[in-house]
Formats: structure tokens, sequence, C-alpha cells
């Protein structure tokens, strides 16, 4: 056996540094939320290459003292916990000091830090693990960090990073989600000296969510509120219109941290009931306060998972919160938007992290991997890496760039900045006043006036629930046509009955008693002696709904009796669908698999297309679809009625010109 030996503290944080750091977002959220938890009220990221050459944060936050900024560097130093209590108590988004000593082990890093009415800051230089140079430096109040040549010592680690193009978009997911926990702080990205992501910090998350998803989806959110006696929520939901193909766009945000949290996402999905289609999850950010005795946050070094005390009662007030605030809503999607959002996102292969769409940003900005070399001409190296007979920051009058403090690519004062690079900086953005409120793509830039006008857009509470439909006519024996005040309706009329018969299936089951049948001949069900021993395992579950199974033999089991609600002729492939459900969910409950069975009986025993109704039929269709608890959306999500309201059926027809033309010319032809 070979001797055993402590490892150097070196090669113990390069070990630590694999756990907590795992590419350059990795990099970019730890050193982020020191800034956050130093009480920043701006925060530039700046990057090159991904982050794979360089990283900077510029924070304006309270600042390390000079004395503790090489404590900094120790493992396990830390400012935000002091004893075994406050582990349970944690109210900072760092707590364990592993970060900086990890960040240090396998990358080159410069540190500046003061703290406010110092006369001198503080400068340390850290190369794999090992202090090269600490210093003092003129600085102001706040912290400056950069971080290059990531993984130098690490090759492995460096050969498995994905492309530039994915590594951007890791870290543009963070600090997005970082933007919605904390929208009263001014963040800014900037990728390759063109700006890729910024919020304004007026602590209105409405606007975080425009400058993120774009105006018109932030449009489509609403607000949601709930709360008792151990959380409160907060946050936006969209639309049932408003959906994408993964749950990569839901962020749940406890105590100001984003989590994952599949209970809680699926909760939230729950809400929604059947007003989403299959296979499709909305876009939401939920916000939770509650005490942290509640909440484990010490479960995993990257501390996204988390462990929570009552979490099925916060499962509860999210499921009802949503639920109620969709039920106010007219979900009718406009028949236009529908169709070209659904063509939009044929186009797109597959959702990317977090509504980034990273192609866009590259041909919108051409900030993505474009050459280094910067527009004046000399490369784009490390900002510390400038001569020093330049002006420093500190003597450079700064009221010549006054004006630029309103605007969306905001120029921070860095102190780690000569004057011409400021001014270089300043020159670069000075534009900005110029810009149209919108980028190519519909994205609109972070703190523009114009960006987003909640207030005076069109609401939708004015209008009714539901409107009153006349009936016109039918077509190809499927669709029906009918039209309201406000524009023409298309209604489907198989999901339109489905979504009738299911809310009368549904109570009429739930009306039923907990009798019990008779079969006449027993029925015997083969499983895996595995299965066998997990449905044994909930057999408490399967009688409380009424099916109870007795052991048969090795391989089987036997039942003798049924729920008297069963439809007659389906009572044995009832049975296998609720022991199949069981086998893969882990439970159930009377009220869930009465649901089911009533979407199954509605969507089979529903009209189906090209079958013609005629005028009396159609009308009594529309009539009890007016009457239905959510006429909008059949029991699988699909949409019952699309609607194209007057300015789109103008639009169609070109009864909607430019301001250049007059109809006058037009209605005034000979023919």
């Amino acid at each position: 056996m070979a001797d055993i030996h402590e490892l150097s503290a070196i090669l113990a944080d390069q070990i630590a540094a694999g756990e907590v750091i795992e590419r350059p977002a990795s990099v970019v959220k730890e050193l982020v939320e020191n800034a956050i938890d130093a009480n920043a009220s701006k925060i530039d990221v700046l990057v090159e290459e991904a982050g794979i050459k360089t990283i900077t944060v510029i924070d304006d936050g309270d600042g390390i003292e000079a004395g503790q900024v090489t404590r900094a560097f120790l493992r396990h130093a830390t400012s935000k916990i002091t004893d075994r209590n406050d582990l349970f108590r944690v109210h900072s988004l760092g707590f364990r000091g592993e970060a900086l000593p990890s960040i240090a082990s396998v990358a080159d890093v410069i540190l500046k830090s003061a703290t406010a009415g110092a006369e001198q800051g503080k400068l340390v230089h850290y190369r794999g693990g090992s202090l090269l140079e600490e210093s003092g430096t003129d600085a102001r109040k706040g912290t400056s960090i950069t971080v290059k040549d990531l993984f130098f010592n690490t090759p492995a680690r460096l050969k498995y990073l994905k492309s530039q193009q994915t590594e951007l978009a890791q870290i543009v997911d963070i600090i997005n989600r970082l933007a919605l926990s904390y929208p009263e702080i001014a963040f800014r990205l900037v990728h390759n000296d063109k700006a890729v992501t910024s919020s304004v910090g007026n602590g209105n998350i409405q606007q975080v969510l425009a400058a993120i998803y774009g105006v018109q989806q932030a449009r489509k959110m609403l607000a949601i509120q709930a709360e008792d006696a151990d959380f409160k929520v907060t946050g936006y939901v969209s639309l049932p219109e408003l959906t994408r193909a993964s749950r990569n766009y839901i962020s749940v945000l406890i105590n100001g941290r984003y989590i994952k949290n599949y209970q809680l996402t699926k909760a939230l999905i729950k809400g929604y009931g059947s007003k989403l289609m299959v296979g499709r999850f909305p876009m939401a950010v939920l916000a939770i306060e509650m005490d942290p005795l509640l909440v484990d946050v010490n479960v995993h070094p990257q501390k996204q998972e988390v462990r929570l005390s009552k979490e099925t009662q916060l499962m509860d007030l999210i499921e009802t919160a949503v639920k109620e605030r969709l039920q106010t809503e007219n979900l009718i999607p406009n028949a236009y938007d529908n169709y070209m959002g659904a063509k939009q996102e044929t186009q797109n292969e597959a959702d990317q992290p977090f509504i980034m769409q990273l192609n866009d940003i590259s041909q919108q900005r051409q900030a993505v991997f474009v050459s280094p070399t910067s527009e004046f001409g000399e490369s784009n190296t490390s900002l510390h890496d400038k001569t020093s007979n330049q002006t420093p920051l500190a003597d450079v009058d700064l009221t010549e760039f006054a004006d630029l403090a309103h605007k969306p690519l905001e120029i921070h004062a860095e102190a780690d900045l000569h004057a011409s690079e400021l001014q270089a900086f300043a020159a670069r953005y000075a534009h900005s006043e110029n810009l149209t409120p919108f980028n190519e793509g519909g994205t609109p830039f972070a703190g523009s006036q114009a960006q987003l006008d909640f207030d005076k857009q069109t609401k939708r509470d004015g209008q009714e629930r539901f409107p009153l439909l006349s009936y016109i006519g039918q077509m190809h024996g499927t669709f029906l046509f009918a039209q309201a005040e406000d524009g023409l309706y298309l209604v489907d009329q198989h999901a339109a009955q489905e979504r009738v018969k299911y809310e009368y299936y549904r109570d009429e089951i739930g009306r039923q008693g907990q009798e019990l049948q008779q079969f006449l001949v027993p029925i015997i069900l083969e499983y895996a002696p595995v299965d066998i021993i997990k449905i044994q395992a909930h057999q408490a579950e399967l009688n409380a709904v009424g099916i109870n199974l007795e052991p048969f033999d090795d391989k089987s089991l036997i039942i003798r009796e049924h729920p008297a609600w069963f439809i007659a002729g389906q009572e044995e492939s009832t049975v296998r669908e609720m022991v199949d459900w069981i086998l893969r969910e882990g439970q159930m409950t009377v009220a869930d698999f009465r649901e089911r069975t009533a979407i199954m009986m509605a969507c089979k025993r529903s009209i189906k297309a090209n079958h013609a109704l005629n005028d009396f039929e159609a009308r009594g269709l529309l009539e009890q679809l007016a009457k239905s608890e959510n006429p909008f959306n059949c029991p699988h999500g699909r949409p019952v009625v699309v609607t194209f309201s007057l300015i789109d059926m103008e639009k169609m027809f070109k009864r909607i010109q430019d301001s250049h033309g007059s109809w006058v010319e037009y209605d005034n032809h000979p023919f």
C-alpha cells in the first residue's frame, strides 16, 4: 500500500475547482454573486472569447478591506457565516468560501478593491494558486477582478469545453437569471467589446422580462401573487398561447437565489391545467420568499439544488396562484399571431437556453466570434496589460461623460481604466441615444424609455372573458365560423365539444360514490416481479380509488371488483391504465384519475372532423361552449377558438396602407 500523505493546498484547491468551476459561466456566476453580496448597484461583466481568454467583473459594492484581500483567497474564508447556526439561516448567495481560491488555482487572477473612504486600494495577482504580486493601488469604491487563461494548468478541463457560442450562451443565461432575481441592480454583459445584454436596475422586473424575452412576449406575461403563513410567491407567468418546448424558460427563485426544483416547476405547470398543449411549457418567473430555516442550500457546491421543508404546501400555493390568475383572462389567441408564431418556431430546430438566440445576437450586433482587433487598430489585450504611462482614472474629469448615465449602455466607472481607455469606451457607445428602441430581432435595449410601455398598451381587462358569438357557417365539416363585435372567430368543433363533454363527465364522475361492482369473471393481471413489489407498496393508494388487487401467484394479481363509475366494456383497460400510472408516477389520487378518465371519455365521444352539423346543432354547441368553465382549450391543451380581429382582416386585404397613400385614390377608381 502506498504511503498516505496530505495533499498540497494548491492541489486541493484544484480538486475543489472541479466541482465549483466547471466552465467560464461558473466563474461569472461566482464573481457576480460575490458582487451582489457586496451590495453592488451596478455590475459590469466583460468577457473575451466567451470567457476562455478573459473575464472581468466590475462592481460598485462595498469593496474589501486592504488587510483582508489576501485572506479572501484562503480556502473556506468567508464573511457570510460565522458558526453552525448561520449555516441554517443563509441570507447571502455565497457562504462556503470556495470560489476565489478555486478560481485562482486554475487561472490567472488580478483583483483590485477599495472600501469607501480608503486612501488607497489593494491589488493582488494570483496565478495557479500562487501569489505573484501584492501592492497598493489607486481604486474607487468597489471591486474589479479579471480572470485570464482559465484552465491553463488543467488542460483536460479545457479540452472538454464546448464551442464559444455554447459557452457564451451559458454566461448570458447566468446574467439573465441574476437580473431577474435582482431587478434593482443594473447588469451589463459585453462580449468582445460588443454589448450582449443589459438591465437598467430600476427594480421593475417587467422591464427585465422585456429586455430578455422581448416586448411582445413580456406583454403576454401575467403578474401573480400569493402568500400564506410560511411563503410569499410573486412573479409572472405567460398566457397559455405563449409556450416553449422545454422547461428552460421557467425560473424559480428562492430568497433571490435561482434554483432547480422539478416539483415546484411541476406545480406551476399543473396550475395551467388543460390550458397547455401536451409537450409545451410556459415561460415564468417565480420569486419565492421564505424563512431561511425552511430551505437548505448546503446540498451541492453550485447551490442550485436545495432541500425544502413544507414543499407540498408551497406546491399547492403555486398551483392555486396560477390557476386563479388564469381564470380571469380571455385566452382566445389571435389567429394570425398563432400561425406566425408556430411557423417561426418550426424554423428553429430547438429552444436555446433561456430565450437568448445566439445566432441572432451574432447577426444583429456582430459581436460574437469576430476578430479580436479593436476598432482603434490595436489588439484587445486585457485592461490590466495596458501600459502604465497614461493618466490614471482618478485624474480624469468624468463630467463630460455624465450625459451617458441615462443611456441603455451605461458607462460604469472602472478603477482599472485609464483616461484614453475610458474615452474610447464612451465613444464606442456614444451613438446609443440614437438607437431605435428595438434591435433587428425585436429585443429591446434595456433602459430605453420606449422599450416597454405597459401603461399604454391595450389591456385585456376591459374585454368580456368570452365573446357573444353569432354563428355563420361550417367549413369542411370541421371548423365553425362565427362573428362578434370585434372580429371573426374560428372554432374547432371537435375541440369545442370535447371541452363541453369533458366538464360534464368530470362533474358526473365526481358525483359518483365509492360503490363497487363485481366482475362476472375476475381479471388476472400479469406483471414482472419487480412491478409486483412496486404495486404492493402502493396498495393503500390503489384501494383508495377502488382498485383492490390480490396476489394470485408470483407474477400476477387478481381483481374481483371495480368502481361503479367505470365505463362499460372498458373495465379491464381502465384498471390496467390505473396500475400503469401508479408504476410510472408513484402516486395517484381519486381526483387525478377521474380527471384523466373524463378526458378519455370526452375525446372518444365527441364529434370528429368531416362531420356536418346543421345550424341548430352548431348554435347549440357554441352556446354550450360559452357556458363552459374554460372555453378556450380542449382537455389536451389545444385551442378551441381563434380570432381574426377587424384590424387583422383589414391588414390581410391591404385596407390598411402606409401613410404616404390615400384610400381616396383607390376608392375613386373607374371600375
